[in-house]
Parts: structure tokens; sequence; C-alpha cells
């Protein structure tokens, strides 16, 4: 049915279990003669592994890539290209415990009855965010590609809890707000703010519950022109796959939310000429009018949802005596899903924009000038 499969033109499919043996990805339509940057790659995982700071999971997984197939001394041969993360840091215990007792705001329910008895209960199985390890490899993949035409895609942490950043950076510093963020736990850019972001997420996690927050992401180069109008928005089909990363329950673009409460003299963004060239004075539309780029940077914040699974008392049911329960989960989560969530919202908007641009020929489709 495609479930798992993402795009038409640059198509990834996804594979693996959290408790399974591997996670991966299988990546068509990469053209042949790519030097793949296989470090970067590993960089962009390192971002979203888990056990990487006291503010994450103590899952310590190495999540080193293997290539299996579509490279030949690191260049790609346009054959598709298979990348995949084994599992070494399995325990699976604690859901063999609770198998039987609904884990309140879990996939549980939902996918026993999609699955039935089939249903994969360990980690959450295919729903869980490991397998957004395979995204992060195929979007590193893709932002080599979009590096070379000057497209920049960039997220941060804007919010954690009731703690926001409401300050505006300057996107053309690129590397300045890279080093920044990368300074930061919490990848956040603001100093003051992340402080206090670290220390709201370790209040949550030594009382055994969890905290949700916001993400920014920014891209910035990407050609005016590109989506359709009705079912080909680009709006749409970024949302569609920023959906498609477990615990994301919102998106705004540009202004968002908050033009709901604007008058159409303050929401509409005036043209204007800048250097010979037609944009707009500012960018409440997000660089999308009409689900089509203006050429302005396409902005957008996602919402995150606190992490599902915590250690206090919660109410439940038990469907095998079919009586009503009470569940208290120990082991191993994050009690904040958002700061390893930012690389992640980075490479499926990659993915999703590569696939736009190459089947409305904005990239030329060969890469074998190198």
């Amino acid at each position: 049915m495609g479930d798992n499969t993402l795009g038409t033109r640059f198509k990834i499919t996804s594979f693996g279990e959290s408790h399974g043996n591997l996670i991966g990805i299988i990546i068509d339509g990469v053209p042949s003669g790519l030097d793949l940057d296989l470090d970067f790659i590993q960089n962009e995982l390192k971002r979203r592994k888990p056990g990487q700071s006291k503010l994450t999971t103590t899952r310590s997984e190495p999540d080193i890539p293997e290539i299996l197939s579509g490279v030949f001394k690191n260049k790609s041969t346009g054959a598709p290209i298979c990348l995949i993360i084994k599992n070494t840091d399995i325990d699976s215990s604690k859901y063999e415990e609770f198998k039987d007792i609904l884990r309140p705001s879990q996939v549980d329910y939902s996918s026993l009855k999609k699955f039935g008895e089939f249903a994969d209960y360990r980690g959450s199985g295919r729903f869980s965010g490991r397998i957004t390890a395979g995204f992060v490899m195929a979007g590193a993949i893709a932002k080599q590609i979009l590096k070379r035409y000057n497209i920049s895609i960039f997220a941060y942490t804007k919010s954690i809890g009731n703690i926001i950043d409401e300050d505006t950076y300057q996107i053309d510093n690129l590397q300045k707000n890279i080093d920044l963020r990368d300074r930061s736990l919490v990848r956040a850019l603001h100093s003051e703010k992340a402080s206090l972001m670290e220390q709201l997420i370790e209040d949550v996690k030594s009382q055994k519950d969890s905290i949700g927050g916001t993400i920014k992401c920014i891209v910035n180069n990407l050609p005016e022109g590109i989506g359709g109008p009705v079912f080909n928005s680009l709006e749409s089909n970024i949302s569609k796959a920023i959906f498609s990363i477990p615990a994301i329950k919102g998106i705004e673009y540009g202004a968002g939310f908050r033009a709901a409460t604007m008058k159409g003299s303050e929401h509409n963004d005036p043209w204007i000429i800048k250097s010979g060239k037609i944009q707009t004075a500012k960018n409440d539309s997000g660089g999308i009018i009409g689900g089509i780029s203006t050429g302005m940077p396409i902005e957008f914040t996602v919402a995150v949802k606190p992490t599902a699974t915590i250690g206090l008392p919660q109410k439940t049911v038990n469907i095998k005596t079919m009586k009503e329960t009470e569940i208290e989960i120990t082991g191993r989560h994050d009690p904040c899903i958002v700061p390893r969530a930012v690389v992640v919202v980075e490479a499926i908007t990659a993915v999703v924009l590569l696939d736009y641009l190459l089947l409305e020929g904005k990239i030329p489709s060969i890469l074998k000038s190198d």
C-alpha cells in the first residue's frame, strides 16, 4: 500500500523496528556520480542518536550506518542506495511485562486494532521514533545534493514547555547559527533560554514526567515557483512528511495561527524590489503562497508532544481481563524528544524538497562533472 514509502523521483522506503535487528532506508533516485560524504551522514546521525546527553534516554546505540548497495568507491552508482543501522542495545523485558496493559497515549490500542495479534509492542515497533534514524540518513544525502545549489535547511529548538525563544535570527549567517545550536544540549540558539530549557527538562525528568516543545525550520534559497495548486501544495507535502515523524502534533507556516488574530493589512506581505529582485518586505506567508514557493525563505514551526512514556502512575485498561487498572512504567525514555527531533525535521524536509526539484526539472539529473 506504500505506507512506508515517500516521494516520486527522490523516493525513500523505511524499514525496521525499534526492537528488531535493525533500522534501514532505501533511497531511489540518487543520480550516479555523487561523491558521498559518509562523515556527514554519521555526524547527522550523531545529532539524533540516543544516549547523547543527560537529557536523553539512556539507551546506548552507536548508530553507525552500513551501506549495502548503490555506492561504489564512495560514489553513487545510480542504483537504489540501501543504508542500515543495527540495533545493539535492546531491552524488551518491560514491554513483555506490560504487553496486555495499554500505555496511555501510546500506539498500543490503535495498532492492536489495525494489526491484531501481530502488532509489535516492543518499543512501539514501527511507530517508534527509532525509525527516524533512516529519515536522517536519507536527509543527509538529500542535503548534500541541495548544498550544490546553495539551498540550506536549518532547524532549532524554539521552545520547551513555556520557555520560548522569540528572537529572530539572521538566516544568512548559517554557520554561526549551526555552531550556536550544536553547542546547546537542547539545540537552541538563545544561550540564556537554552539554560532554562535544560533545567526544565531536568526538573521534569526528576519528577518522572515529560515535556514537549516546538522546533522552527528555515529553508533558504529555494527557487520561486516550486509546488502547485490544490493537491500538489508545497505546504501540504511538507506537512505530510513532517507528520510522519512520531510525536509531531502540529505545524504552522509563517505567522501560522497568529494570522487568525491579525487584520489583512497586518498579515499581507508587501511586494518590494531589493537588489533588482522581487521579494516581500516581511514573510508572514512563510515563503509559500497558493502552495507555491515565492523565493522568500520557507519558515515553519512544528509542535512536538511530551514523550508518552512516563514513570508516574496512570489509569489505563488491561485488555486481557477487560478491567481498568493502573500502570507505572519503568525503563528508558526521553524526558523531552525535542532536541533529538531537530535534525529529523531538517532531514525529512530535505527529502521532500529534493523530490520537488527533481520532478520540476530545477536540478540537472546528471552530476557526472565531478
